[in-house]
């Protein structure tokens, strides 16, 4: 079976997406930006991470360049062509000027105020798979001071309480540092592939070397979960290590409470299906 077909098998009655209209889309956007740049929750500062929504299979909002998360308006969401951006990811390496003039060229209104993120390659692609609608990156403070150290991975390599699996799945995917842009969106497009061949299921959250998080999420409120509960998690696992380091789950511990028909529920809940 290949990789779309896993996707779209794994998110098959999942989906709560349910043709909302542009100005729904676009307004869940705002908000839950906002709830991400909310200054004390210490995610994001200045101009830091980037969101996206989906409007349809051919275009989706994402932030523009330099404007912030906690005060963004309807002027700083670009809309974009979805397909023109995909195109990025195959063939030639781009020059930072042939990137720059194609997200131009990708915009529904190229003569717009503002160009959308460097980032927008990588939100393409994540938006383009089955059950995705929403995507929340950022930068959070407790999440960056475990993936800036030499021992990132295997400090996150394993589940430490039941609500980290319930909100953000049985793992993350792990990508190492490498240039944003283009070539980070290659390389988040190879991770998700790898991910789903091992895993069977897509993942709910990408951890990046030296960068920050990617929340990846059906409705908004998902990908705000998602967001606070990695937050929460680098917080418990910065904290273990005063009292001999975490206690890691066991495979089987978390496959029992990933697959709990009792927590279907309480994930539709904080999910906001």
């Amino acid at each position: 079976m290949s990789v779309s077909a896993v996707l779209a098998h794994s998110e098959r009655g999942g989906n709560a997406f349910t043709m909302a209209s542009k100005e729904q889309v676009l307004q869940q956007l705002i908000n839950m930006s906002h709830n991400l740049g909310i200054e004390s929750r210490g995610l994001v500062i200045l101009g830091e991470g980037n969101t996206s929504a989906k409007i349809d299979d051919n275009t989706f909002y994402v932030k523009a360049s330099g404007t912030q998360l906690g005060t963004i308006d309807a002027e700083g969401l670009v809309e974009v062509n979805a397909p023109r951006v995909l195109a990025m990811l195959d063939g030639p390496e781009l020059s930072d000027s042939e990137i720059k003039a194609r997200l131009r060229a990708a915009m529904v209104d190229p003569q717009g105020k503002y160009l959308p993120s460097i980032e927008t390659v990588f939100h393409a692609y994540l938006l383009s798979l089955p059950g995705v609608n929403f995507i929340g990156h950022t930068h959070p403070i407790s999440v960056n001071s475990i993936l800036c150290t030499k021992n990132w991975r295997k400090a996150t390599i394993g589940r430490i309480f039941p609500d980290e699996i319930v909100c953000c799945g049985i793992a993350p995917a792990y990508v190492d540092y490498t240039d944003p842009g283009v070539t980070l969106a290659r390389s988040v497009r190879q991770t998700v592939k790898d991910y789903v061949v091992e895993r069977g299921c897509r993942p709910k959250a990408i951890l990046m070397q030296n960068h920050g998080l990617i929340a990846i999420g059906d409705t908004a409120k998902e990908v705000e979960s998602i967001t606070l509960m990695w937050d929460k998690t680098a917080k418990v696992l910065a904290g273990s290590v005063n009292f001999g380091g975490p206690s890691f789950m066991t495979p089987e511990q978390v496959y029992r409470i990933g697959n709990r028909p009792d927590e279907d529920q309480r994930k539709k809940l904080i999910e906001g299906r």
